[in-house]
């Protein structure tokens, strides 16, 4: 007994539209094309980094922008022993919760170092932007070892 013909049609799911950042991410986005890093002040006084919409406690609207510092301390990270192409860098580097001077949220961003000795928690970093910003959490190319 013979299989019957499949029919199939080349398909290319693709998404044909723009989204609009919006006035927190955006801002976010613009300060960090300007080499400067901000957060935002949720309902109890906590600096969010990046910057949050709403508030994760109250749902209520946030708009308090708040300049957070360049440097700052990693909280937690994760050593990257053989990086695939989608990852920053093509030698082992470390994902890391930095909480940044002035934020009381940390964020996640890659650290570079020669080895994951160099990468503690505790360890203090700082920001090192990419040669040409564009307005892309990608601004900051890495953090690295203060």
């Amino acid at each position: 007994m013979s299989q019957p013909d499949v029919l199939h049609q080349a398909f290319e799911l693709g998404f044909t539209y723009t989204r609009s950042t919006g006035p927190v991410v955006g801002r976010f986005l613009t300060e960090l094309k300007q080499r400067n890093i901000v957060g935002i002040k949720g309902s109890d006084g906590r600096v969010i980094v990046p910057p949050m919409e709403y508030d994760p406690d109250t749902a209520e609207e946030l708009s308090e922008f708040v300049d957070v510092g360049q440097e700052g301390e990693i909280v937690s990270y994760a050593w990257v022993k053989e990086p695939r192409e989608a990852h920053p860098f093509d030698k082992p580097f470390a994902w890391a919760m930095i909480l940044l001077d002035g934020a009381d949220v940390p964020m996640i961003h890659c650290v570079a170092a020669d080895s994951e000795d160099a990468v503690s928690t505790g360890a203090r970093v700082k920001a090192v932007w990419a040669e040409e910003t564009i307005g892309f959490i990608t601004d900051i190319r890495c953090f690295e070892r203060v």
